[in-house]
């Protein structure tokens, strides 16, 4: 079949179903308003989550980024109120329970991620900005929170979406953590896999994981002592001399009996 008459074929086959569309039309009308509406509702929907999704996203993105930005004011405010004797650091416990529950909601791994990091350091921080003596097992019990916070970041969140800063910024946490609670061989092992670690090479917490080291091992001289010095041997006194021996001294040579 020549090329002119398949191209004449397919011509008036496109001629005939145009001509034909009305009458098509028509007869399946419902069914063509039907897709149609199927087609925009569903539009419609993806648009409408994509939307919420991110907006809600920001929404909480703005929060985490306003808690963290107001911590250095209100830590300045509690050291200040401490000086007249009121214990504000439990502002410090609002913010961290803040940080969590943003944590818990949000779809955003790395919000998630950077919130619990900085809630485990405000729980850290917070121990010290506290009036008044702390028992051990209070101070146990909420670096074991801490701990929990760091553990689930990279258990969690940093497992389904990586990010070497993140995670750096984690185990050097969780080294603070060991070091506070006195555990310095744990602490030692991760600030060792931070600070060498081919991935976090390039991270800031490297840094300050070489340091902690550093630290650690020139608490760890022992310092030895130069033996004290031998004490010079005192000269044994004379025995008292006998009455002819004091006569002799007290003769003199040139004296004539």
């Amino acid at each position: 079949m020549r090329a002119e008459h398949r191209h004449e074929l397919k011509t008036n086959e496109l001629a005939e179903w145009l001509s034909n569309l009305p009458v098509w039309v028509k007869q399946n009308l419902r069914m063509i308003i039907y897709i149609g509406v199927v087609v925009v509702l569903v539009a419609v929907s993806y648009l409408h989550r994509h939307y919420q999704k991110t907006t809600v996203a920001s929404r909480e993105q703005n929060a985490m980024t306003v808690i963290l930005s107001q911590l250095p004011q209100q830590k300045l405010y509690i050291a200040r109120t401490q000086a007249e004797g009121t214990d504000n650091s439990y502002t410090l416990l609002q913010a961290a329970d803040e940080l969590d529950a943003i944590a818990n909601s949000t779809k955003k791994d790395a919000v998630a991620t950077l919130s619990l990091i900085k809630e485990a350091e405000i729980l850290r921080t917070e121990l010290q900005f506290r009036l008044g003596t702390i028992t051990q097992e209070g101070i146990t019990n909420q670096i074991n929170r801490a701990k929990d916070k760091y553990n689930k970041a990279i258990e969690v969140y940093l497992k389904r979406s990586p990010n070497r800063s993140l995670e750096a910024l984690a185990k050097l946490g969780l080294g603070l953590c060991e070091e506070e609670l006195g555990n310095f061989d744990s602490a030692r092992d991760l600030y060792k896999e931070v600070a060498t670690g081919a991935a976090f090479e390039a991270t800031a917490p490297a840094a300050a994981a070489k340091q902690r080291l550093d630290l650690m091992d020139s608490f760890a001289e022992k310092l030895v002592l130069k033996p004290a010095p031998k004490p010079t041997p005192a000269a044994t006194p004379a025995p008292p001399a006998t009455p002819a021996e004091q006569t002799t001294i007290q003769a003199s040579p040139n004296q004539t009996p």
